[in-house]
């Protein structure tokens, strides 16, 4: 299976599993995907732009204005309507909380609510902020408008503590991704 000519929006949070978008965007071009990268302002503390714009082969989208004394803007209705699939990785559970309540503070968020295709979601967080019931609604309220969300597994995470939290590994997004934008 391919993403060839697949057009992906990849949205990156602020968490400390940004670090693995690097990766990310590597297999999903090696995959024939075209990759648009979209930062939320506190994912760039993670993961630059420079290096996902080196990665992806396209400037990376950090907020809504291209040009403030211009006054262009990046277009989020054009993007969400330009892409294959958005996929969300890593998914912070302040980016799901917003996603799933219709606030967009980010151009990331303005995007998920303009987008026509399938949004798929990476969440990574530490273990309690994952297994508090605001996030756990979240997700129930996310899939309930039709979002894929990767499950996330259980291991070491940053703080120290052991459980659910990790954002699934780059190579298991991508070919989930694979499975469902190529149905056999």
């Amino acid at each position: 299976m391919s993403l060839q000519g697949r057009r992906i929006l990849l949205g990156v949070c602020g968490s400390i599993a940004a670090y693995k978008a690097a990766a990310l965007v590597r297999l999903l071009v090696k995959a024939g995907a075209e990759v648009q990268v979209i930062l939320t302002p506190s994912a760039s503390a993670f993961v630059t732009p420079l290096t996902l714009s080196t990665l992806s082969k396209k400037p990376v989208l950090t907020g809504f204005l291209k040009n403030e004394a211009t006054g262009e803007w990046h277009n989020h209705v054009a993007l969400g309507l330009w892409a294959d699939a958005y996929l969300i990785a890593p998914a912070s559970a302040n980016t799901l909380a917003q996603l799933a309540h219709g606030h967009c503070p980010t151009l990331l968020a303005a995007v998920y609510l303009s987008a026509r295709c399938p949004v798929f979601l990476a969440p990574a967080m530490d273990l309690d902020m994952y297994q508090h019931p605001a996030t756990q609604e979240n997700l129930v309220r996310l899939r309930s408008f039709g979002n894929h969300i990767f499950d996330s597994p259980a291991g070491e995470l940053a703080s120290g503590l052991e459980g659910p939290g990790r954002m699934l590994e780059p190579e298991e997004i991508v070919r989930e991704l694979e499975e469902s934008l190529n149905p056999s």
